[in-house]
């Protein structure tokens, strides 16, 4: 067909999971078949590298017409700019503008759920639209359990160290009790779950994010806990990864190998742990993310990432590529896409669909994640930090814990200093877009 309206998409390429440009493939496909006015081109780019190419491509004037960022990146969509210094990206709800349909596709983003919807709200609009989501849960080898006469899994930290110390007494119990990657993700969720924020302006969401609150007492005491479990021998920890893949591989084999009889990981991941604890003969739980149960629990946050729509397109391309929005988020669409990855059912819709199938009933291990997240209280702290240079932050953070799970070092002064480190990033980060020095590369994490 002549004249058709060309729409690019760029995703992320994922090195544990390639099924996202090829399914995006197909589904473009699928899509354009109903709509062959259409042209949809889906390009894979590096997941570390993808915000910086799209940074890069805006500045020639040719960024797509969609692209799907790392949720870690949302400050750096945020910024995002043209040539002429307007926003790259607008609003997916501003320009949806209230329809319930579009090219005939429905409107499903008042269906997103809510946990993945606030987190992308800015200004009381929908910024981008999400078609991955994740969150943090503790596994638990039930059959260790059980010989160590616990009758149900620990909800707390507290409830957690005193299971840990029980398997570990066992006369042929695992050598640890517990394990978990040294990783930014799970430094968010500790704070998220004590109600505690990262920066100010509500974690980056009533304004930009300009001071750090790293070295909360929320962030002290996650540090004192997971310190105290190291030193009497409760966790295990390997030192430094060589990468970030490596380590939350190590960490679901130490699981599989039952060197520990919990481990905190993505909820991505429960289908293979379930099948870890087949393999090996013993029975696996997915269980909500331990909580301190010194202050009230306020919520778990996202992983995943987000759809983010280009500004200035013709009424055409707009009509086209918010529709393609739509089609990927559709009930039976992403319902699919959990079965096939893991990723938490992005839509009611989907979640309905497939209680109606009764998937849920005969895998509630995937049920979990859903209920986490919808314990959520709606909170700054609770919807996760917005911050620039969220990947470096990241990093401060994990090489502040390494320092003090395998030195002396005083927790508390090396709090401060992890704070005042990703302060200058911060500050760095913010300069740049102000224009005050040259823009670096975008990383992240």
């Amino acid at each position: 067909m002549r004249n058709r309206i060309d729409i690019d998409i760029w995703v992320p390429l994922y090195p544990f999971m390639p099924y996202f440009l090829d399914r995006t493939r197909e589904l473009a496909d699928q899509f354009t078949s109903a709509h062959p006015e259409y042209r949809i081109q889906v390009t894979g780019v590096d997941w570390l590298s993808l915000p910086q190419a799209v940074h890069d491509a805006a500045r020639r004037d040719a960024a797509p017409t969609i692209a799907q960022y790392f949720y870690t990146s949302t400050q750096e969509a945020l910024d995002a700019r043209k040539p002429n210094g307007e926003p790259l990206f607008t609003p997916v709800e501003r320009a949806i503008a209230g329809r319930t349909e579009i090219l005939g596709e429905p409107v499903v983003l008042d269906d997103i759920t809510p946990a993945a919807r606030r987190y992308y709200t800015f200004d009381g609009e929908v910024a981008a639209m999400p078609p991955l989501t994740s969150t943090t849960l503790l596994y638990a080898n039930t059959s260790l359990l059980a010989r160590a006469g616990i009758d149900d899994v620990p909800r707390t930290w507290a409830e957690l160290e005193a299971a840990c110390r029980a398997v570990v007494a066992l006369p042929d119990g695992p050598e640890y009790g517990v394990n978990w990657p040294n990783h930014g993700w799970l430094f968010q969720q500790a704070a998220a779950q004590q109600g505690a924020l990262l920066a100010d302006h509500d974690n980056g969401r009533s304004g930009r994010a300009g001071t750090m609150r790293l070295d909360s007492d929320a962030m002290l005491a996650y540090f004192r806990w997971w310190r105290r479990l190291h030193r009497d021998g409760l966790y295990l920890y390997r030192g430094r990864p060589t990468s970030a893949l490596s380590d939350w591989d190590a960490n679901f084999r130490a699981f599989a190998d039952q060197r520990v009889a919990f481990t905190l990981t993505t909820s991505v991941e429960a289908e293979r742990m379930i099948g870890a604890g087949r393999d090996g003969g013993f029975t696996v739980r997915a269980c909500r993310m331990p909580y301190n149960e010194q202050v009230p629990y306020a919520g778990n946050v996202i992983g995943g990432d987000a759809l983010w729509l280009a500004d200035g397109l013709d009424q055409a391309a707009l009509d086209g590529a918010l529709a393609f929005m739509q089609y990927l988020n559709a009930p039976r669409v992403a319902a699919d896409r959990h079965r096939d990855t893991g990723f938490i059912a992005v839509t009611d819709g989907a979640i309905r669909l497939l209680d109606e199938e009764g998937w849920f009933k005969e895998n509630p291990h995937f049920r979990t994640a859903l209920d986490q997240l919808a314990a959520n209280d709606g909170s700054p702290a609770a919807q996760g930090g917005v911050l620039g240079d969220f990947a470096g932050i990241q990093r401060v953070l994990t090489e502040a814990m390494h320092d003090v799970l395998v030195s002396d070092v005083d927790a508390r002064d090396r709090l401060g200093l992890a704070n005042a480190q990703a302060q200058r990033l911060l500050d760095d980060y913010n300069a740049a877009c102000r224009g005050l020095r040259a823009r670096g590369p975008i990383t992240v994490g």
